[in-house]
């Protein structure tokens, strides 16, 4: 049996390179995430700051660059699942708002187009929605479009569309 027969556990000085790579990516990717958002990822205390202060340097090119480096050798560090999966999460629920919101737009157009028959489809999807506000909504926006105005009350609809259907 020679010595290199155990060799599985040994890594490549470039996979180490990869995944401080990935590791720094990482934390690229909370740098730029909003504080709300930010909120939501499972953070110990010196991480998070470091992170707040990478956002505030963004400005100095040579000292972001090197903040970014020491958020990626604290994330070596520490267990990255759970930070993987919150903001995978959090991907997810904005592929989810993103969808959420085109249906949204494709009823608001249905009901300016088709109106009462497009409010009952709207009715019977969301059933808590008032059927005399879409209504006068409807009737809003179509004044408006008539007059050559601002769709304000197509803003509206859409407004109110939105708020029915994220209760």
């Amino acid at each position: 049996m020679s010595e290199f027969e155990h060799d599985d556990d040994i890594v490549s000085k470039s996979e180490l390179k990869r995944a401080a790579e990935a590791q720094q990516q990482l934390g690229e990717t909370l740098v730029s995430l909003a504080e709300g958002k930010l909120a939501k990822i499972p953070l110990d205390e010196e991480l998070l700051d470091a992170i707040h202060l990478a956002q505030r340097i963004r400005n100095t090119r040579e000292g972001y660059r090197r903040q970014l480096q020491l958020i990626g050798k604290m994330m070596r560090h520490r267990d990255t699942g759970p930070i993987e999966q919150a903001l995978a999460e959090l991907e997810h629920s904005h592929h989810e708002q993103n969808a959420l919101f085109h249906q949204l737009e494709k009823h608001r157009d249905a009901i300016l187009a088709i109106g009462d028959e497009a409010i009952q489809h709207f009715i019977d999807a969301y059933p808590q929605a008032d059927r005399q506000k879409l209504r006068q909504l409807y009737r809003q926006a179509n004044k408006q479009a008539e007059q050559n105005k601002p769709p304000a009350a197509k803003r509206e609809l859409f407004k109110y569309l939105r708020e029915v259907a994220t209760v």
